[in-house]
Parts: C-alpha cells; sequence; structure tokens
C-alpha cells in the first residue's frame, strides 16, 4: 500500500467522541456542508456527529443518517434582550454538555472563533484568516489553507472537505456527494397538494425561476418558452416559488407569456415539501439558488442558468444537472449583484433561450425515459 503524507499533527480520530459542525449561512451552502457529515461519520464511525445551523436552514440536515443532534441559532435579533440572552445561554448550555472533542468551522463567522474557545474541544480547525487577524488564527488547534489569493475557485463542497483533510481525513471520490433526507409526511403532504392543484399522476417538470437575489433570475420571456419547449416535449410543468413578491411576480410575468396550464404552488411549499416534489419530478428547470442544490443532492436531472455568480464554486455537485452560462461575456464571473451593483445582470438576461433548451433537451436525452 502507498504511504501518503500527513499533516504532522493529525488528529487521532479514536480519541474523537463527540464532533460538532458549525454552519452558519443560508440554506444552500448548509446543504453543501452534509457531506462533512457524512466523512466524519464514516472516519469516526464510533463517535457523535453534531451540528449547528440557523434554525431556519434545518431542514438542509434534518434527517441526515450521520447527525446525532441538530442545534439550532435563532437568525436576527428577535424579542428582548434578557429573551435573547436566555436562548444564547440555553444555547451555549446544551452544547457544553455534549462535551465536544472537535469543532470543524466551514465558515468565517465570528461565533464560530468564540464557540471554539468556550466548548473548550481537544481538537478545534478553520480556514486561516489573512494576517492580522490573530484573535482568529488563535482560537483554533489547526488552521487549513485557502488558495492564494483569496477568492480562487474551489468548489464549495471541497473547500468543506479541507477542513477534515487538514485534520488528517481524506474523503473518498463517493463520500463527497451532498444528501438531503426528505421526510414520508412532506412525501405525502406534497401529493395532495398536487392533487389539488391540479396533477392528475403524469411525469413533470419541477419550473423554480426565482431567487432570493433576483439578479440571478432569467427574463420572463426566455422562462415562458423554455416552459413550452418541456411541455410540448411530453412533461406537465409544476411551479414553484418562494412566498416573496418579487418572485411572484416574476411568475406572474412568466404565466402571462406562456401557452402552457402551469400547476401552480407557488409559495404554499415548505422547505420539505419542496424537497419532496423535487425529488418526485422528471427534470429540473431553475437558476443558482438552493432549489438548484436540492435537485442536485436528490439526483434530479435538469438544467440551471449562472450568471455573475460562480459556478466553478457554486454549481450544482451532479453530473445530471447541466450548468447554462454566456459564452460571450468574458466579464463573468463578476460576482457583482448585477452590472455595476444595478441588479440587473446583462450575461443573464440576454441568455439565448435556444442555448437552455439545448441543455434540457440533452438532460431529457440521457436521463429521463421516454
Amino acid at each position: 500500500m502507498t504511504a501518503f503524507a500527513q499533516p504532522a499533527d493529525a488528529i487521532d480520530p479514536a480519541q474523537v467522541r463527540r464532533a460538532l459542525v458549525i454552519k452558519l449561512r443560508h440554506h444552500g451552502d448548509v446543504l453543501l456542508s452534509s457531506p462533512v457529515l457524512s466523512v466524519l461519520k464514516n472516519a469516526l464511525p464510533h463517535a457523535e456527529v453534531d451540528a449547528l445551523v440557523y434554525a431556519d436552514t434545518a431542514a438542509m440536515l434534518r434527517g441526515h443518517p450521520a447527525l446525532s443532534q441538530l442545534h439550532l441559532q435563532p437568525r436576527g435579533r428577535k424579542g428582548t434582550w434578557q429573551e435573547r440572552l436566555g436562548v444564547e445561554r440555553a444555547l451555549l448550555s446544551a452544547m457544553r454538555e455534549r462535551r465536544y472533542d472537535l469543532v470543524v468551522h466551514l465558515t468565517d463567522h465570528p461565533r464560530g472563533a468564540w464557540l471554539a474557545k468556550a466548548l473548550r474541544p481537544r481538537w478545534s480547525v478553520a480556514f486561516v484568516r489573512p494576517t492580522g487577524q490573530w484573535w482568529w488564527n488563535r482560537a483554533f488547534t489547526h488552521l487549513a489553507a485557502q488558495p492564494v489569493p483569496f477568492g480562487v475557485p474551489r468548489a464549495t463542497v471541497e473547500r468543506h472537505l479541507d477542513l477534515l483533510r487538514r485534520l488528517g481525513i481524506h474523503p473518498a471520490p463517493e463520500e463527497r456527494a451532498p444528501s438531503l433526507s426528505v421526510p414520508d409526511a412532506a412525501r405525502d403532504s406534497v401529493l395532495a397538494k398536487l392533487r389539488q392543484a391540479g396533477w392528475q399522476g403524469e411525469r413533470y417538470a419541477l419550473v423554480h425561476p426565482g431567487s432570493r437575489w433576483m439578479f440571478k433570475a432569467w427574463t420572463p420571456e426566455g422562462n415562458a418558452r423554455v416552459i413550452d419547449h418541456i411541455a410540448d416535449r411530453g412533461l406537465a410543468i409544476v411551479l414553484t416559488a418562494a412566498p416573496d413578491a418579487r418572485e411572484t411576480q416574476l411568475c406572474d410575468a412568466i404565466l402571462q407569456q406562456t401557452r402552457t396550464r402551469c400547476i401552480d404552488l407557488r409559495g404554499q411549499l415548505s422547505l420539505e415539501e419542496l424537497g419532496a416534489v423535487i425529488e418526485r419530478a422528471a427534470l429540473f428547470f431553475g437558476v443558482d439558488s438552493v432549489p438548484m442544490h436540492m435537485a442536485a443532492a436528490l439526483g434530479t436531472p435538469g438544467a440551471a442558468l449562472f450568471g455573475p455568480s460562480e459556478d466553478r464554486e457554486w454549481g450544482p455537485w451532479s453530473d445530471k444537472l447541466r450548468v447554462v452560462a454566456s459564452q460571450v461575456h468574458p466579464c463573468r464571473p463578476c460576482r457583482i449583484d448585477g452590472c455595476g451593483g444595478s441588479k440587473r445582470s446583462d450575461c443573464l438576461v440576454t441568455l439565448p433561450p435556444a442555448q437552455v433548451i439545448a441543455a434540457l433537451d440533452d438532460a431529457m436525452d440521457r436521463h429521463v425515459p421516454r
């Protein structure tokens, strides 16, 4: 067997009884952290693996087979300061009771550095920060290197796993895929909502055109043409959106321009139910957003549009989901919220429907039985 080099300060897996993974970010980011739980559990089968996430993102990890406990951090400043202090004390007490041997902090959130001190684990790891942030770099026993210069594209899943590599835990290729657990109750409730909206059991494509960041969204005209094409190929259309006024407005404009009758579930689904309706879909079409990552984790084929964001970093972790992006804008991915900060991304609004249709046709030909 070939001997591979390991860090001199690699941890002893046998000494880890409980590990805590911290990911305080948005929904898609949390879902992309799910392989860390799987790899840790495979490397430490005797240990319990917990996670700390924002309460509104819990559905992204709840039910994960490697997860023992899920700690929930409230997002925002709700309630009086006394109430907030009480919640913080209860959360810290619950984590201290677990007596973690290892803390893996996946982002640059300052709470992770504070917890790495307060929980007193034997080992803790985070990414190194630039010079001058000594308080951060001293909070952890291990610091993982990042590409230089900072911001060089690397798949988010791999970046997360780099923290485990720094500890001497190296994931196998088959361990790296994100996973999403869909509760049976969500499957049952989605079936009822689909039928109530007019679904009669036919195969369908799930279309989710919006995003919490609307500069990532495509045009109503383009979406309408793609919906009509998918329908012409024999799939019903289920339209979903978050309960957000901007997403509702976009979908209203799409429905005005398509000739296809859509099964409309906008604003009616919980995150668990959204997972269930994506899981049942024959095809997914959307943009760079959490439903795209959910489709990738659930193995649903399709295509997703990328504009100013970096698809090499945030693209779907699935060979069944095609990334569609402009080939004529050398400035992308600029990582800016629309050209000049205008919230309107030329690389998206000028994207030809034919290019999108070709990608979806390829996904259907490869993965959707006739």
